[in-house]
């Protein structure tokens, strides 16, 4: 199990309100407690932060806004002493426009020019005309990928913010550095890394525009990223750590093959495609209620998909980047009570994915059941993104209330605010004022008030933690996905199951050998009767109950179906 800390917002040892590398280490018994294995933490690298740290300007130091050298060094050993390692995030496919190289290519120097992806505006008639942009791709922030640099006389592709220039991945010089980078951190004691959307590090060999989108597909998994990640492995003497890849716009077929072991890339992946399921027309900035259908649709080709070819799915609702997906799943009905919307919706999205095939991440904050923040005003929100896209919403016609409304359901910074640990003033995240707004509700939900207490979200969190750890057909079972039936449309079910010798050394050990996993996203009580994909009937006599987000044992289980309550997830040993 890896826990996500987004530095900033976690623990502030020195008042100044931005979080830093002595608040984790003094708050690493808290996260033994939990049962976390891997610890990723997000960039604490000198930056600009003009996107809040992923825009780095030194690889191989530390902000002093988050500590010291020997900060980190006394966070790894700390956390090693209590079994933790430390996974650390990795942005190679762009640096800061402060980044050493990047200011000597403003300077002229040509080596670090071909550090950069630089190119001749459309139509320029010569030197000092730009033109316009080589293509039509957008960034990820909004607006066109690429900037025109007088100092450079080329534009230059930045596929996130502007200040974030694209390297040039198809220099040795620049690969090599890059496995410099890692092998640094590596040297220092480091367990894993998490690699920032690194599938877009290789670029297409023609650059064109995109005549159907915003070029996403027209630079993602490109020809050589393969061959770049196996050289990257062997060079930094990364293989066989845990790593895991950020894959913007990726697909099936590629990540099996960035996962499967024979490959030796990378050991996990994230994809988004469950996350994009209440967006309108494909759009993150429209809103829409989730598509269930096409949710459970996306998990069991990606699981299924994954196990047949040999390949591993990170594991995550959660993470700096996403809205809470309490709030966002429907959990807004009696926020902190237990018994509440807030308190089935944030435990079933716990079973969802936690019972699921591969390795689970928590986000700081998710096992407490931290919610959206509920932006006042646009002057509230901090993050770039957020930033630009509610200035396009109004130029395209919307009103700043109906733009705000979207920024309040879609903003990153919803998984940016502080760490709720206490009930007190800033929810005991700084003693001085936080960078960011702390949302009212952690009056209700914090470690203090749900540490020890029987049936809390966070005990519940790590109960789940504890069921990986202690079951094989948890941590090792294969997985597939059967149909809810007609009485159950917005229903989530599959099974987990162990054969051979492993079942018979769970059966050995006590332990269940075949589980049935049942989720309801309905606001509604539903009847699931479970078919498998071959028309088999799912036999349900005999069942043992072993998780109930409802915790009063009133689950109804029958011969061939089982009642699910509003938001209930009901995880069952078949007989």
């Amino acid at each position: 199990m890896v826990y996500q800390i987004y530095i900033k917002s976690f623990c502030d040892s020195n008042g100044d309100g931005i979080g830093d590398l002595p608040g984790i280490t003094s708050k690493l018994d808290y996260l033994a407690y939990l049962g976390v294995d891997y610890l990723w933490i997000t960039p604490f690298f000198p930056s600009p932060q003009c996107d809040n740290g992923y825009d780095v300007a030194d690889y191989c130091a530390v902000d002093p806004v988050y500590g010291t050298m020997a900060d980190f060094d006394e966070l790894v050993a700390e956390a090693r002493s209590r079994g933790i390692g430390i996974v650390l995030d990795m942005v190679l496919c762009h640096t800061s426009d402060q980044h050493e190289w990047f200011q000597r290519a403003l300077a002229g120097e040509e080596r670090f020019r071909r550090y950069y992806i630089l190119r001749d505006g459309h139509g320029s008639t010569g030197s000092g005309d730009p033109g316009e942009p080589p293509t039509n791709w957008q960034c990820a922030f909004g607006g066109s990928a690429w900037q025109w640099e007088p100092r450079l006389g080329k534009w230059y592709l930045h596929l996130h913010d502007v200040s974030q220039p694209d390297l040039d991945w198809t220099n040795p010089e620049v690969r090599e550095e890059m496995a410099k980078v890692v092998s640094f951190w590596r040297e220092r004691g480091v367990a894993g890394f998490r690699f920032d959307v690194i599938n877009l590090i290789s670029k297409p060999e023609v650059f064109e525009d995109d005549t159907d989108g915003l070029g996403r597909r027209m630079f993602s998994d490109g020809p050589h990223v393969h061959e770049y990640l196996k050289e990257l492995v062997e060079r930094s003497g990364i293989d066989g750590m845990m790593t895991v890849g950020e894959l913007a716009a990726t697909d099936l077929e590629n990540c099996v093959r960035y996962t499967n072991p024979a490959e030796h890339e990378l050991g996990q992946v994230f994809s988004f495609h469950h996350l994009k399921v209440d967006y309108a027309g494909g759009d993150k900035w429209a809103l829409a209620e989730p598509d269930i259908a096409r949710l459970r649709e996306i998990f069991a080709s990606w699981q299924e998909g994954m196990q047949a070819g040999g390949g591993h799915n990170a594991l995550f609702w959660c993470n700096h980047d996403q809205p809470r997906a309490i709030t966002r799943f429907g959990g807004r009905g009696q926020v902190g009570k237990p018994g509440g919307t807030w308190d089935h919706v944030g435990k079933m999205l716990a079973v969802c994915t936690h019972l699921m095939q591969g390795v689970p991440y928590v986000f700081g904050g998710e096992e407490l059941g931290q919610t959206n923040a509920g932006f006042a005003s646009i002057d509230d929100v901090r993050d770039v993104e957020s930033l630009n896209n509610y200035r396009i919403l109004v130029e395209k016609g919307a009103s700043e209330d109906e733009a705000l409304e979207v920024i309040r359901e879609r903003s990153r910074d919803n998984g940016r605010t502080p760490m709720q640990w206490t009930a007190g003033p800033a929810a005991g995240f700084t003693t001085g004022e936080p960078w960011i707004g702390v949302p009212e509700n952690h009056e209700l939900i914090n470690v203090e008030a749900e540490q020890g207490r029987a049936g809390s979200m966070l005990e519940f969190y790590r109960g789940l933690i504890q069921m990986r750890h202690a079951l094989d057909v948890v941590s090792r079972g294969r997985v597939g996905f059967v149909e809810a039936g007609e009485s159950a449309p917005r229903a989530i079910v599959y099974e987990r199951w162990l054969e051979g010798d492993a079942a018979a050394a769970a059966r050995a050990a006590g332990q269940p050998v075949r589980l049935l996993v049942a989720c309801s996203f309905d606001a509604e009580p539903c009847r699931v009767k479970p078919v498998r994909a071959d028309g088999g009937v799912v036999a349900l006599d005999g069942a043992e109950v072993l998780v109930d987000t409802y915790a009063d044992d009133a689950v109804r289980v029958g011969e061939d179906s089982l009642e699910l309550r509003p938001h209930e997830a009901v995880v069952l040993s078949l007989a």
